[in-house]
């Protein structure tokens, strides 16, 4: 594996961008799974619209450093937000977009601050915060990225350590939800 230190502000960009497309991909996948506040069945639909509003702006944006492309991405969510799941998605960009603000790149533990302040925005926005949700993930993924970044590795094993903790901890949310366990 390369030695990459740093993600460019493009490849932040290009991060979204597919990420969101395999949100629009998996969206029916991830209304089945809603069942909390109420199983209304939208959440991935909700959050879907949400990434495809931030990624609009995106595409209309000319924005080269990790800074503009994560006020851009939070602008656009913001604006988009749809639902409980949208304004959280929106929230977790909003707290990312300003743990970086000023950063033309980002190296790990930057991206792990980041994580971190965006989890923190979330649980914010939220009046009674359930463990077993989306907020749940944010914050173990964020609190594995600390630990991992401390470490010392590069970017793209944070990431890759990312995708798989949030693997990990999603198998175990509906240990911690009754609602989710019964579904």
């Amino acid at each position: 594996m390369t030695q990459k230190t740093k993600i460019t502000g493009t490849e932040l960009r290009d991060m979204l961008i597919a990420g969101g497309a395999l949100l629009e991909r998996s969206k029916k996948t991830v209304d089945a799974l809603n069942v909390f506040p109420v199983p209304d069945g939208d959440t991935g639909t909700n959050m879907s619209m949400t990434m495809n509003s931030a990624i609009k702006e995106l595409r209309a944006s000319d924005a080269k450093d990790v800074s503009t492309v994560a006020a851009v991405a939070a602008r656009g969510a913001l604006r988009g937000a749809r639902g409980n799941s949208g304004v959280i998605l929106s929230q977790l960009l909003r707290g990312f977009s300003r743990a970086v603000d000023g950063l033309y790149e980002m190296d790990a533990a930057q991206m792990a601050n980041a994580l971190k302040v965006g989890s923190e925005a979330a649980y914010k926005a939220v009046m009674k915060p359930k463990e077993g949700t989306i907020l749940t993930v944010a914050r173990v993924v964020a609190d594995k990225a600390a630990e991992n970044a401390a470490k010392g590795v590069n970017i793209l094993r944070l990431i890759d350590a990312m995708i798989e903790d949030g693997e990990e901890i999603l198998s175990r949310t509906p240990d911690m939800l009754p609602v989710l366990k019964q579904a």
